[in-house]
């Protein structure tokens, strides 16, 4: 049965390096259902590695990278190593693992830290997953613009991390969006039943279209299929079955309630 080994992998990753790891579990529960047993991947010069091993391996180069990014202007500020905490409580880390976190952000921050050769490693032990990548990219970057708004020297470093992990512009672009969006309190068609004021409104528009990655020419034919698109990629029963840990899991209903909430503020105006 081709869920045993997602199912498997996840939770081998949540017991052994906690939401990141599940992710990275899943990797290994992919490869067993495509192959009728599993198949480990291998870091350059060393054996076979285990789910625990590539789940731990997930976690602390994203606190690497994230101490690297924060120190990209050369310092590392208060407000950034707050943002980092607020990573860290956002994915529910248990205190030992907090504890590993702020040692890799401090190792990541180093003079010595070779960013290049972490990066390419974390991309061959997860396959080169697009989905694991995003979800590393979407960290990153939720720290950075808590941390300095994304300036532009860690937004071209963020950038250039992107890329070699196999994300384009327009990824990168809409990740950022939807980000700014949240974090400024995007609720999309009048979330708690109250009137939008009409200046409000039509920038509430404007997001809107952004979310569902179309403009105001986008025929409706078009709108709905982005629509459906976007819902599928991200609706959070279908990422659960695929092995998706519940710290993320509230993470994808979020995103999930503000492409339905813009759907319906675009489909309203248009009436479709």
């Amino acid at each position: 049965m081709q869920w045993i080994g997602k199912t498997l992998g996840g939770v081998i990753g949540l017991v052994a390096g906690g939401p990141i790891g599940a992710l990275v579990g899943l990797v290994i529960g992919h490869q067993f259902d495509a192959n009728s047993g599993p198949r480990l991947v291998r870091r350059p010069g060393q054996g076979g590695m285990s789910a625990a091993q590539i789940g731990d391996w997930f976690f602390r180069t994203t606190f690497r990278v994230m101490g690297n990014v924060a120190k990209a202007d050369g310092r590392v500020s208060e407000q950034e190593i707050q943002a980092a905490r607020g990573v860290m409580s956002d994915l529910r880390l248990t205190p030992e693992q907090i504890q590993v976190a702020i040692a890799c952000f401090t190792e990541g921050k180093s003079t010595g830290f070779a960013l290049g050769e972490a990066l390419d490693s974390l991309f061959r032990a997860c396959g080169g997953r697009p989905d694991l990548m995003r979800a590393f990219v979407e960290i990153q970057m939720r720290a950075a613009l808590a941390g300095n708004d994304l300036q532009p020297v860690a937004r071209s470093l963020l950038q250039n991390i992107a890329s070699r992990l196999g994300l384009n512009e327009l990824e990168f672009a809409h990740i950022e969006t939807v980000l700014r969006l949240r974090r400024n309190g995007y609720t999309g068609a009048g979330a708690g039943g109250g009137r939008t004021a009409p200046q409000n409104e039509e920038a509430r528009l404007a997001e809107a279209y952004k979310v569902l990655e179309c403009t105001p020419q986008t025929s409706n034919e078009e709108l709905s299929l982005a629509y459906r698109r976007q819902l599928s990629r991200h609706h959070p029963d279908k990422l659960k079955a695929n092995g998706l840990p519940e710290s993320m899991v509230e993470h994808a209903k979020q995103r999930t309630q503000q492409i339905i909430e813009a759907w319906d503020l675009v489909r309203t105006r248009r009436g479709i």
